[in-house]
């Protein structure tokens, strides 16, 4: 039962992202016309919404997004029921805090450079160099140790969950998460290159992260990775001077 719940839950909040995402077509406009325009056919804009709309947007996207890439660890700890007692639903939790922890700091930056008319109100950026270095950042974490130690973990949930075993399901949720945001937080971070609330940026960024993950097609995708958004973030760079 726990597991429809979770799936049901991840499906959920997709369907909740498709009714809320904006046509292309519109969003095209909002960028000709700006905020006031959207604002006038009733599309929620930072300013109109608030900080608590957009961190409930953020943690809707983290939801919908993080909850995939950590399915193998979930069935892991689940696994492990059998040889012990386990508590799905603190586990999932203590997840998914990390994650509200971090959609709420995501909201605060969102909001800020909106206010600084470094993003749009779609949340993507409408500067090269911010973009150019946002690029930049992600590619070069892809080769940091923190990066390549957090992936590690994640790439081996067993060994994780035997490790920090004593510790309680909550705590081990906390962990997961944390680790989780270690692997993730840069990629996530080029939602305002991508477009927050772009679907087809969301998709892709959901695919790769649950790849990279993986302990054999994983270790092929970091790397690689890294470098393609490093030339794209330089070639952005160069073309905002």
């Amino acid at each position: 039962m726990h597991w429809l719940v979770l799936f049901g839950t991840i499906v959920l909040a997709w369907i909740l992202l498709y009714v809320m995402a904006l046509p292309e077509g519109l969003r095209a406009a909002g960028r000709i016309y700006g905020a006031d325009f959207l604002a006038s056919l009733c599309v929620v804009t930072p300013d109109s919404a608030g900080f608590a709309r957009i961190a409930a947007m953020w943690a809707l996207m983290s939801a919908a997004m993080m909850a995939p890439t950590a399915l193998p660890a979930l069935a892991t700890y689940d696994e492990l029921s059998h040889s012990g007692q386990t508590r799905f639903g603190l586990l999932l939790a203590g997840y998914m805090v990390v994650w509200l922890g971090f959609s709420l700091l995501a909201a605060a930056v969102q909001m800020a450079l909106f206010r600084a008319g470094l993003v749009s109100a779609f949340g993507d950026s409408m500067s090269g160099v911010l973009s150019g270095g946002l690029l930049l950042l992600a590619g070069a974490y892809q080769f940091s140790p923190l990066k390549a130690a957090c992936l590690a973990k994640c790439r081996a949930p067993l060994g994780f969950f035997m490790q920090h075993w004593d510790e309680g399901a909550w705590r081990n949720g906390l962990r997961l998460g944390l680790v989780c945001l270690g692997c993730c937080w840069a990629l996530m971070a080029l939602a305002f290159v991508g477009g927050v609330m772009n679907l087809a940026f969301m998709g892709l960024a959901t695919a790769i992260m649950v790849i990279e993950k993986l302990p054999d097609l994983g270790r092929w995708l970091t790397r690689p990775l890294g470098g393609l958004l490093m030339m794209g973030g330089l070639w952005w760079c160069l073309s905002a001077i």
